[in-house]
């Protein structure tokens, strides 16, 4: 009957001490889970609702509220310009739609400058600054820079024409030269969306420019070839005065002609006064 006793307790014990280390096993889970808990919280980022596309718009496409949708974005990360208002983005005054002026990707946020106000088109009107004009280019496949511009691309413009004085010291014959730098392009063709995938050759192109450079660039065009070179999207130097002649491009140094001035030829006689003999100039006769 002891024994029984005996082996019970020590049963009773056994289980006594698998369950505190069980209790202890599990308290010392949640100290860890409740620790990563609270580090998470620590972390957390204030958010904004910001609203972004639902999925991939085109250029030149209606924008209604069943093509956004929105998310929690980081309050110290949002992109400028973003609508975090639905009211703002979809005003109730008007029943108007803003029409997407760049291409968008699902879950890209909707900008400002990725669309335009409610009913206004996308036309080049809604692409000008105030004070600036849209003057068209011809160019071609060498002129052009072989297809590979797009709008919103930045060129330098090179006139290359014949240049006739009509001085006789001054350099006459073909010169190119930078007539406009950085100038930015609003449409290739018909097309002024940014998303082209494909290299086009273009035949003309418009660019953004004030009407003082409107007239010069017609001037240009009318006298001479104009040649496109495109600027880095990532380039904010600014060209200098550039101007390439013949003789620059081949190295020929312009030759000074020195005309030498006859000296007036002098005839005189010698004449003794006295001791001393004086030289007298006279008329010359040959």
């Amino acid at each position: 009957m002891r024994m029984i006793f005996g082996l019970v307790l020590l049963v009773g014990i056994a289980l006594a001490g698998g369950a505190v280390y069980l209790a202890k096993d599990r308290i010392a889970q949640y100290q860890q889970a409740n620790a990563r808990a609270q580090q998470a919280l620590a972390q957390v980022v204030p958010t904004i609702p910001v609203y972004v596309a639902n999925k991939p718009l085109k250029y030149g496409q209606k924008l209604t509220q069943e093509d956004v949708r929105e998310v929690l974005w980081p309050e110290n990360a949002i992109p400028e310009g973003a609508f975090t208002d639905m009211a703002v983005l979809f005003p109730e005054s008007t029943d108007e739609l803003r029409v997407v002026l760049r291409a968008m990707e699902k879950d890209e946020a909707v900008m400002a400058v990725k669309v335009t106000q409610p009913g206004e088109d996308t036309g080049l009107t809604s692409r000008l600054q105030r004070g600036m004009r849209a003057f068209t280019l011809r160019v071609d496949v060498s002129s052009g820079v072989s297809g590979f511009l797009r709008p919103g691309d930045r060129v330098d413009v090179y006139w290359t024409g014949r240049v006739n004085l009509g001085g006789r010291n001054t350099e006459n014959g073909d010169v190119t030269k930078l007539i406009q730098a950085g100038v930015q392009l609003i449409a290739i063709d018909q097309i002024a969306g940014g998303d082209v995938n494909e290299t086009t050759i273009a035949r003309t192109v418009t660019v953004a420019v004030s009407p003082q450079e409107v007239a010069g660039l017609a001037q240009a065009q009318s006298t001479g070839k104009l040649s496109l070179s495109l600027v880095g999207a990532e380039d904010d130097t600014v060209a200098s005065a550039i101007e390439v002649n013949q003789r620059s491009l081949l190295g020929i140094e312009t030759e000074e002609i020195k005309a030498e001035v006859e000296k007036e030829k002098v005839c005189t006689i010698r004449t003794r006064r006295g001791a001393e003999v004086v030289e007298l100039p006279i008329p010359c006769t040959n």
